[in-house]
Order: C-alpha cells, then sequence, then structure tokens
C-alpha cells in the first residue's frame, strides 16, 4: 500500500467510524481507551503529563493530529496560549474539535508529515496518538516537521506506542488469565462479556468487533537511532495498555489502589516505564541558537 493509500485509509476511518459522535460527547474511538470510573484517576493524571514538557503559555500551540480533542484533560495543554492550532487530516475531527474551542482555535486540514506552516511558528507543540498512523519512514519525517516549526528554546511532546512493549510482554500471562476469568464468571452468570465504552454504562458483546485503522509502530532503539539528530526524551506517558486495563483493573479487586501504586513507580522510574511500557511520551527540546 502505498503513503497516499494509507493516509486515505486513515483519513476515511476518522471520517466515517472514529470521530462519529455515540452520546454524551463521546466518539466511536472511545472503544480504544478505558472510561470506567476504577481508572478515571489514572488516566487523567496521565493525560496531564504533557503539561510538565511544553511551555506554560505562548502564542501558537499546534496541536497536530488534534482530533476533535475529546478529553477535558487535552484542553488544559493550550490554556496559557494565544490560539491553539489544530492540524489535522480528517475535516469531522477539526468540526467536533471547533465546538469545543471555538475561537481559542484556528483549524487547518493537514498532513502532519507536511506541514503547511513557516519554520519556527509555534511556542509549542503536541501530538497524540497520531504518528503511529504514518508508515515508518513519514513518521521519521513529521518528527522533523514539527522540530521545524518549533520556535527556539521551547520544546515539543509526542505521545506514540511501542509495537513491542516489554513490560506488556511480561505481563501477557496475567491479562490472559484475567480475561479467561471474566468469560468463566460471565458464563456462570448466564451472560455473555460486558464490553465497557462509557464509564459505567456498557454493549454487551461475546467479543470487540472494532476494527482499526492503519497503525504502524517502533520502539526505543529505532527511535533514539532515527532521530539521533534531534536528541529525543523518552518519559512515560502510561506504561499500560487498554487490553490490561480492562482485563486485570476491576473494583471488587481494590483497582484504584494499584493504579495509584502503579502511578508512582511511573513517577519514580519515568524513563525505564517510558522505554519498557506501552505508551512512552516522547520530548524533544529545541535550543537556541
Amino acid at each position: 500500500m502505498s503513503e497516499a493509500q494509507v493516509k486515505q485509509k486513515v483519513r476515511e476511518f476518522y471520517d466515517q467510524v472514529g470521530w462519529q459522535t455515540v452520546g454524551d460527547g463521546l466518539y466511536q474511538n472511545a472503544r480504544y481507551e478505558d472510561l470506567r470510573p476504577v481508572s478515571r484517576e489514572y488516566i487523567h493524571r496521565c493525560h496531564l503529563r504533557i503539561n510538565r514538557h511544553i511551555a506554560p503559555q505562548g502564542n501558537l500551540l499546534l496541536d497536530a493530529g488534534s482530533g476533535p480533542v475529546q478529553y477535558p484533560e487535552y484542553l488544559t495543554y493550550s490554556q496559557g496560549y494565544r490560539y491553539r492550532v489544530c492540524a489535522d487530516i480528517s475535516i469531522l475531527a477539526l468540526r467536533e474539535a471547533r465546538k469545543r474551542l471555538g475561537q481559542h482555535g484556528l483549524y487547518v486540514v493537514a498532513d502532519v508529515a507536511n506541514l503547511p506552516f513557516r519554520r519556527e511558528a509555534f511556542d509549542g507543540v503536541v501530538s497524540l496518538h497520531t504518528l503511529h498512523h504514518l508508515p515508518l519512514g513519514e513518521q521519521i519525517k513529521a518528527y522533523f516537521e514539527l522540530y521545524r516549526v518549533l520556535n527556539p528554546g521551547r520544546s515539543l511532546a509526542v505521545v506514540n506506542g511501542w509495537t513491542d512493549s516489554p513490560l506488556m510482554r511480561r505481563l501477557g500471562w496475567l491479562v490472559r488469565l484475567m480475561e479467561k476469568t471474566g468469560k468463566w464468571i460471565a458464563r456462570l452468570r448466564g451472560r455473555e462479556k460486558a464490553v465497557p465504552v462509557n464509564g459505567g454504562e456498557a454493549v454487551t458483546s461475546t467479543k470487540s468487533t472494532a476494527t482499526g485503522t492503519f497503525v504502524e509502530k517502533l520502539d526505543a532503539v529505532w527511535l533514539r537511532r532515527e532521530l539521533a539528530d534531534l536528541q529525543p526524551q523518552i518519559w512515560v506517558w502510561r506504561s499500560v495498555s487498554v487490553r490490561f486495563l480492562r482485563a486485570v483493573i476491576h473494583r471488587v479487586l481494590a483497582g484504584r489502589l494499584w493504579l495509584r501504586l502503579l502511578y508512582a513507580l511511573e513517577e519514580r522510574f519515568p524513563h525505564y516505564f517510558g522505554e519498557k511500557g506501552q505508551y512512552p511520551l516522547i520530548v524533544i527540546h529545541k535550543p537556541k541558537g
């Protein structure tokens, strides 16, 4: 599949599926996140980690691959900026983002690997769960594009996902065990497995029927090698996958307590969990001069 075909598939997915609303301010894409109350505090605190690594204020913040800016925490990134520039390949996403940001936002249909902005135009840059939709070669180009449009003395923050997380691989046995246990309990209760999609609500299904779009991820060795000139720092955004959360974390098993402990460990060893966990936070600083 060519790069142009990949981008067309991504655009079609988000216009036709991913950013279609399912009620109460949620989108179809929410099925790829754990929105249950037991995980809410942990998810919230992970989202806010972005704020530590970008300038708290400035003129323009670029949100590359903004989507509809679907979570309240995402709004905090641009609170100290005059405008938030939302760049996305999906027109539907930008329309939804405008409902949230209004005149605080500027909206541009754009390819994150070929940004239509002049160099050093932005005081801050964020990109969340976007670059892995690009072929690896285009991902490299996108990082350099984000760096190009960033002002000297400022930083950019990218959340992506590793193709193979060593931590999740080691804990795979636990996930599989808990999934089997959940199915066994569901059969005993005489009902099918409930797949959570919105806080305390759920839709009943024997299996997840979600179909995503193009995803090509990477690992820490690849990232450091390909972006050596940019000197990326790898921090933790979130170390566990959605599958892990849904399978292992439950209210009746003191799920909130376990997630607070996990968060404390991530804070204590942010680089370890960034490299070994599921979702790294890639921070690149652009020096002055």
